[in-house]
């Protein structure tokens, strides 16, 4: 049985994984026979150690608008599923969207897009985020979930394909939980962390309620919850976009970089750059008659 399999990818929405471009990649990599798991979208197939044409090959199939990401052969099927929610479950930064209805979206995407980078810290760029929100109403939380906020392709049928298949799924986010709650009823999360967006008179004070939740608090989540569900790092899939989730996705069995920020897809072997969050299933070894889309 060979180590590891090499997973081959294209966006359900534009399908142009073909037959060619496998056997390509199958014979520059040494792989096996291949096998479809969706005809023109997922194939893969086995192959002995991990290449190191990978990184080469990979930036000429970006070309293509097509992933490539080589996976442990073994225990492919997660356990445990910890997701970033901004730029990952949902397709919208949070901070960034309550911040266009507070008036002040210029200053706050600007630090979003440092912090994203690396280049200022998590802990600061938080914290004068959302300092600048003081006075606002607190109903434009709601009004962001329900004018704004809209799930990233292929996040309902990720959770509802981990979860039916036993696994325990949690967002973990920079973001807020005025948002990840809902995010996590909507697509069956069975628990979300996020910041708690201080409240006064109905009124946002311009501070965030302890603990602050970054780089090094997801990373706890991830220890806390192998030792609850007694599984092992190799059971779990982390996936992100941004600089404070390269630590959980480092000890996840399967970390993935998901349209991730410059800093994370410099640091991390496999990403997804054209594929939906589909992706994450095809990694596992999942065929697309076996996704769910209601976890209910």
């Amino acid at each position: 049985m060979a180590d590891f399999i090499a997973v081959m990818i294209s966006n359900p929405s534009n399908p142009v994984l073909e037959g060619a471009d496998i056997e390509a990649a199958r014979l520059r990599l040494g792989g096996g026979r291949p096998t479809w798991l969706e005809p023109g979208i997922a194939a893969e197939f086995a192959v002995p150690e991990k290449p190191e044409a990978l990184h080469s090959l990979r930036k000429e199939l970006d070309l293509q608008s097509i992933d490539i990401g080589v996976v442990p052969a073994g225990n492919r099927r997660k356990r445990l599923l910890l997701a970033d929610m901004d730029s990952t479950i949902i397709q919208q930064e949070g901070v960034d969207e309550i911040a266009r209805m507070s008036g002040c979206g210029d200053e706050v995407s600007r630090i979003t897009d440092l912090a994203m980078r690396g280049d200022i810290p998590f802990r600061e760029a938080l914290m004068r985020r959302v300092k600048l929100f003081r006075g606002k109403p607190a109903s434009i939380l709601e009004r962001v979930w329900k004018e704004r906020i809209e799930m990233t392709p292929g996040a309902a049928t990720l959770a509802a394909t981990m979860r039916g298949n036993g696994a325990h799924c949690i967002i973990v986010s920079g973001g807020f939980t005025a948002i990840s709650e809902r995010v996590a009823d909507a697509l069956g999360f069975h628990e979300h962390f996020a910041h708690i967006l201080e409240i006064s008179d109905n009124l946002l004070t311009g501070r965030v309620c302890p603990p602050l939740l970054g780089r090094v608090s997801k990373v706890e989540i991830l220890q806390e919850k192998l030792e609850a569900l007694d599984i092992d790092r190799s059971d779990v899939l982390a996936v992100g976009d941004g600089s404070n989730d390269l630590g959980m996705i480092e000890l996840a069995g399967l970390g993935v970089s998901y349209r991730g920020k410059p800093i994370l897809a410099r640091n991390c072997d496999i990403q997804i750059n054209h594929g939906d969050l589909t992706a994450l299933l095809y990694l596992q070894g999942y065929k697309a008659a076996e996704f769910r889309t209601c976890w209910s």
